[in-house]
């Protein structure tokens, strides 16, 4: 029988480090050693919570605990470093996404990854819904025909009416930070990397990114991302300033012999439409097995047994897809298309 894998977290600064840490938790095959962060407060709550080891530096937490793997929860330029200083030890790595902040980074991070000989993946909350592990199942199998569109809308109304503590705020309005932006980087990832998965590299994208409500941020509050390819488009939105949740979330995936149309969430359906049901009708989602259901189940199962993991979170096309994102930062700052 296998020992837990000894996992120990690296930044504590991105909100969506506390819906992984009670699945490490809960896990038989994981168990949570240490954290490492500058912030005392978060500190103190990963050990209130999780009775795990605090350590404000990342190399000291590194050097004194025995580790199997990591997870980084940091703004997304301290991921290449983290990165690097974790595959030095020989040590698996989990990253939130969308992987760095520039693609020289996400290039860091793979190189380091394979000079290691070690497992690195990127996590996507929308990687987990059920309908969406169904609606690319489906797409690959040509249920709806030849796919010429994509669509992926993520939208709330900004980082802070949304709740997100202070210290996830402060670097997400951080362009050096976040990525040379603000809504597009954080939102106008989700439509790329399903593009790249559904549709592959793009060859020209062009980009909006803008400050159009939020005059009190020094980055955009909303971004649109179109990736051109020789025989279809995918379409990214990204805001930070929508009122109510209609069309927040939606996926789109249009073919020529039917559409599906995925609510988010876990819970939301997967709709297909076709010419007999132009109205759409449901389509059943199986269960997900264990190992495809939470972030930690499929990294632990990727690292015992070798297996490749989900495209969504494969460090390629996540490379790639930080690739299609600073092609679009290029493109709306230049008001022109760029080709990859």
């Amino acid at each position: 029988m296998n020992s837990p894998l000894r996992i120990g977290v690296l930044g504590l600064t991105h909100d969506h480090v506390w819906e992984h840490l009670p699945h490490v938790r809960s896990n038989p095959d994981t168990r949570l050693i240490a954290v490492a962060d500058p912030h005392q407060a978060l500190l103190g709550r990963a050990e209130a919570e999780f009775h795990c080891r605090p350590y404000s530096n990342p190399g000291t937490m590194l050097d004194s605990e025995q580790l199997d793997a990591v997870y980084i929860f940091s703004d997304n330029a301290a991921g290449p470093e983290l990165t690097e200083m974790a595959t030095s030890r020989r040590l698996h790595v989990l990253v939130e996404k969308p992987m760095a902040a520039d693609l020289a980074g996400a290039d860091r991070m793979l190189a380091d990854a394979q000079a290691a000989n070690v497992r690195l993946l990127v996590n996507w909350p929308f990687a987990w819904w059920p309908q969406m592990q169904q609606a690319l199942k489906l797409a690959a199998e040509g249920a709806v025909g030849d796919i010429w569109q994509v669509r992926y809308r993520a939208a709330h109304a900004g980082p802070r009416e949304l709740g997100c503590s202070e210290y996830f705020c402060e670097w997400l309005y951080d362009p050096k930070r976040n990525g040379r932006g603000g809504a597009f980087m954080d939102y106008c990832c989700y439509g790329a990397l399903l593009a790249r998965t559904v549709l592959g590299m793009p060859n020209q994208v062009s980009a909006v990114a803008q400050r159009l409500v939020k005059q009190d941020i020094a980055v955009e509050d909303n971004g649109l991302l179109v990736m051109n390819y020789p025989h279809a488009i995918a379409v990214s939105e990204g805001s930070w300033t929508q009122i109510g949740k209609l069309s927040a979330y939606m996926t789109m995936i249009y073919g020529t012999t039917g559409t599906l149309m995925l609510e988010p969430r876990d819970g939301g359906r997967l709709l297909l439409a076709t010419v007999e049901q132009p109205d759409g009708a449901p389509v059943d989602v199986p269960e997900l097995p264990a190992h495809r259901a939470t972030a930690t189940a499929h990294f632990v199962h990727c690292i015992r047994t070798g297996e490749p993991s989900l495209p969504m979170c494969d460090p390629l096309i996540c490379r790639d897809t930080q690739a299609i994102l600073e092609s679009g930062i290029n493109a709306a700052s230049a008001g022109a298309c760029v080709s990859l």
